[in-house]
């Protein structure tokens, strides 16, 4: 018997599910072709894990963006700085 893997997405899918209290564990076992305790553990690691959601800042695009700008800008100063400095190398 192969071990199948499940994305995250669809283990949060039949979690969802199961939350919404509109179908049985069972019942979404057989749907999914899913054991019903995995999908308990599933649901246990949901709960457990969902207050962390929360934890982390949230990076939105725009300071991504301005991340990778600084980064940029950064590089071309230090390569200014190296040119210059051959430059002056060059010259003597």
């Amino acid at each position: 018997m192969n071990k199948r893997k499940h994305t995250s997405a669809f283990k949060v899918k039949v979690v969802l599910e199961v939350l919404s209290e509109r179908s049985t564990t069972q019942e979404l076992g057989r749907k999914y072709d899913l054991h019903p305790s995995q999908i308990t553990n599933w649901k246990t690691q949901f709960l457990k894990n969902s207050a962390s959601v929360f934890d982390k800042p949230i990076k939105d695009a725009k300071s991504e963006a301005q991340e990778k700008e600084d980064h940029y800008l950064k590089v071309i100063g230090q390569q200014k700085m190296e040119i210059d400095f051959f430059k002056k190398a060059l010259s003597f």
